[in-house]
């Protein structure tokens, strides 16, 4: 897992990040039955945090179009109840979003201590879309990098805990999947038009990524570069990560707030 995490203030490329990497599995099949054991572990890990309710979990998915953030919550997360877990995903601003700070349509969706919120994109799109399109002045979106740390910052000292995954996919991979939505009926409803643009800005998103990458990833809220050419591995890193950062929080079982002697059952 260290060799894919950010380290703060350690400058990355993502050409030193293999998106082909698969971490020594062979195949698929052979790193099936690890991701089994995880999605049973991480279930178990949402019920104690949901009942030991001093926590949130955030985590942050960023890519590439078709790097598999919505696969990724899929299988990830296949097994934990709904209750506790709530998935946003970021578009466009409405009128009423571009009217407040880029911060605040973030603040209405975070999870609820004893939750696991899920950010399909996020903050980090005022970033990356509005600094590749040039939808505001360079010193503005330059000036988010230091905004965001703080507001990651303040959210992990109300243990709010930050995960954030960057999924690496090569350019060669998002072809062959875009053929595949435009090759099958049943993906025509993943394609747009504007994805085609947008990758025609690959080097830009890629130097932009790079960006985030150097300026925020913290001690508070790190970033791990995930290889997701292969989608197997892709899910077995999120999922390791996830479950190594719960395990790592101490909940427990809140203890019963009666006299269990006194408690009748007829």
């Amino acid at each position: 897992m260290k060799k894919y995490l950010v380290r703060p203030k350690k400058l990355v490329k993502l050409s030193s990040f293999d998106p082909d990497d698969c971490g020594g599995y062979k195949c698929e099949e052979e790193a099936e039955a690890r991701l089994i054991e995880l999605r049973q572990e991480l279930a178990e890990l949402q019920g104690l945090l949901y009942a030991d309710n001093q926590h949130a979990l955030l985590v942050i998915l960023q890519g590439m179009d078709a790097s598999g953030k919505d696969g990724t919550i899929r299988h990830v997360m296949n097994g934990i109840t709904p209750l506790g877990c709530r998935v946003t995903a970021f578009r466009a601003p409405s009128e009423e979003e571009r009217d407040h700070d880029f911060l605040w349509r973030i603040y209405k969706v975070l999870p609820r201590y004893g939750e696991i919120g899920i950010f399909n994109r996020s903050h980090y799109e005022d970033v990356l879309v509005v600094r590749v399109r040039q939808l505001a002045p360079e010193p503005v979106w330059r000036g988010r990098f230091k905004q965001i740390n703080r507001f990651e910052q303040i959210l992990s000292k109300n243990n709010i805990v930050i995960l954030k995954f960057f999924l690496h996919i090569s350019k060669e991979e998002q072809k062959k999947r875009f053929k595949e939505r435009l090759d099958n009926p049943k993906k025509y409803w993943k394609f747009c038009e504007s994805d085609i643009e947008d990758r025609r800005y690959w080097d830009d998103y890629q130097r932009a990524y790079e960006d985030v990458l150097n300026k925020c990833s913290t001690k508070w809220a790190p970033w791990t570069v995930v290889p997701a050419n292969n989608k197997w591995y892709r899910n077995l890193i999120v999922a390791e990560t996830i479950v190594r950062k719960l395990r790592s929080l101490k909940m427990k079982f809140p203890e019963a707030t009666f006299d269990r002697s006194k408690i009748v059952l007829e």
